[in-house]
């Protein structure tokens, strides 16, 4: 009577030390089978007592261990990591193919990523790295069950091949689907949940603000003559340079604090009606309030028209109104300002020449009314003039006298008391005559002579008529100042005048929703490649 063989623990047969790690080197590189449901893997197992011993297989030669490895089909990265850690494990390796036949031979997995981080932390070793500890490695003895016992069931090759592809594809699937999931959860938190938190704010709580837009022009008048271009670029000039300094008047923080001392910026915007991210607190300081006054004061200037383009944003459209014009005559006041003082600089230095000239001629006149008073003498010239023709006169009479006595004396008996009568004229007009050149010599010869004298009234009639013709000019030099200052006035045209709004303008909700979803996508589209980037270094 037989009986039945009893169950046996069954071993691997082992063979040679070649042929072991060949067959653990194919068995690492080879993609794991998974077995179905009660059946087990072909192994080579010692069987019962009636079953021969499988013959050993013989180990295979490097060359065609080499060209299994070449048809694996393996990446130039893992190739790059086989020989690194060849390398580090002190193994002479012709290739990198021949490195991972060496490595598998030693049993060490090239691939594994454990094994590498094993390795920098420990260091370089002169010694082949065994395999993990956890790791099933060949010879082992496996347990007797019975769902070990050999199976009679044994599948195709192409089965086998399309269940592992199968398997391959299932975690694909689900490696790809938890993928998607931690993608859909981190645009949840920092895209989709901040956009929508942006989007009930701009609907349901930011306050309306109402918008009041005008428009005014910085001109100068200038009357100057000219004509061409070279007569257009300077006022232009001046008229861009004016309009730039009035808006940046506009934009600064003096014009803030005129603005609330004149109208209450502060005030309107401290109101608790006001949400409050516009809000601002109560007694806020100058630099928060002209944060809060850059953002609904927006002016733009146009240097091809010279108009200056402004937006007054409030909660109240009356307000804004109210502030517009406002700021329009503090721009009307700058501008003017902007050449005040040179018109003024211009206006004093003609008037202080005026003022002098008017001076010298009063000292002018003052020293000719005094060469008069003290020469006794309004018009000396004519006193020689006199002098002189009464000379002539007397000269003339003198001669027809003479020639009249000699014709009397020409006669044979001459009337003697006609002759006495000539010769009696003759000598008093000599007498006379003496007495009018003695008048002449002392009005012509000596300090006090009336020659000096008229040669002093004629020097102070002539600076007279110097600090005449110097009035003349300053007051000339005066009429055209004005004109000229007149000329360089700057005044505002206002081509659009500010009108109360009816609607409100801002917050553009659906705009500024939009917007901050493309923000939100933009900042995490960015931390996102930076990341990926960094960890792709960090990985290589």
């Amino acid at each position: 009577m037989t009986t039945k063989p009893k169950a046996k623990k069954f071993r691997i047969r082992r063979s040679t030390l070649g042929a072991e790690t060949t067959k653990g080197s194919v068995a690492e590189n080879t993609p794991h089978k998974t077995a179905q449901p009660g059946t087990v893997p072909a192994q080579p197992l010692e069987g019962f007592a009636n079953r021969k011993p499988s013959v050993a297989r013989q180990p295979k030669p490097a060359e065609q261990e080499v060209d299994d490895i070449k048809r694996e089909g393996l990446t130039g990265r893992q190739l790059r990591m086989a020989r690194r850690m060849a390398q580090r494990n002190g193994l002479a390796a012709t290739s990198d193919y021949d490195a991972i036949r060496l490595l598998r031979a030693a049993g060490i997995d090239p691939f594994q990523r454990s094994n590498m981080l094993e390795m920098v932390s420990q260091g370089k070793e002169s010694a082949p790295r065994t395999a993990a500890p956890n790791r099933i490695q060949l010879p082992q003895t496996v347990p007797v069950e019975n769902s070990m016992l050999p199976s009679t069931e044994t599948r195709s090759t192409s089965e086998m091949r399309a269940l592992g592809i199968g398997q391959i594809q299932r975690d694909i699937a689900r490696r790809r689907r938890r993928r998607l999931a931690l993608m859909l959860s981190r645009l949840s938190v920092f895209v989709f949940l901040p956009t929508a938190f942006s989007a009930w704010y701009f609907f349901s709580v930011a306050t309306p603000m109402y918008s009041t837009d005008s428009a005014f022009i910085v001109q100068q008048a200038d009357g100057s003559g000219g004509s061409g271009l070279g007569a257009l670029l300077p006022s232009q000039l001046n008229a861009n340079q004016d309009a730039i300094a009035v808006q940046d008047y506009l934009t600064s923080k003096d014009a803030m604090i005129r603005l609330d001392q004149d109208i209450g910026f502060k005030t309107h915007f401290s109101d608790p009606r006001i949400d409050p991210i516009q809000r601002l607190d109560n007694n806020p300081s100058n630099e928060k309030a002209f944060k809060l006054y850059k953002k609904y004061v927006k002016i733009g200037y146009d240097p091809t028209e010279g108009s200056i383009r402004m937006e007054v944003s409030a909660a109240d459209p009356a307000i804004a109104a109210e502030y517009a014009r406002s700021l329009i005559s503090y721009a009307e006041e700058r501008a003017d300002a902007l050449s005040q003082r040179k018109r003024e600089d211009h206006l004093r230095d003609a008037r202080e020449s005026l003022e002098t000239a008017k001076i010298e001629r009063r000292n002018a006149q003052d020293a000719l009314v005094q060469l008069q008073t003290e020469t006794s003498l309004v018009d000396p010239e004519g006193v020689i003039g006199s002098l002189r023709s009464q000379i002539n006169n007397i000269q003339i009479q003198l001669q027809e006298k003479e020639l009249q006595l000699a014709a009397l004396r020409d006669n044979a008996r001459p009337n003697k008391a006609r002759v006495q009568g000539v010769e009696g004229d003759i000598r008093r007009l000599r007498t006379l005559l003496a007495q009018l050149e003695a008048k002449m010599n002392e009005a012509t010869v000596g300090e006090s002579s009336l020659a000096q004298k008229t040669a002093l009234i004629q020097m102070a009639q002539a600076d007279l008529a110097t600090a005449d013709v110097l009035m003349q000019s300053a007051l000339q030099t005066l009429k055209q100042t004005e004109l000229e200052a007149n000329r360089q006035v700057r005044y505002l045209t206002t081509s659009v005048e500010p009108v109360v709004s009816e609607d409100p303008s801002y917050p553009r909700s659906f705009e500024n929703t939009i917007l901050a979803f493309l923000i939100f996508s933009g900042i995490y589209l960015m931390i996102s490649l930076t990341a990926s980037i960094l960890r792709e270094q960090v990985s290589s």
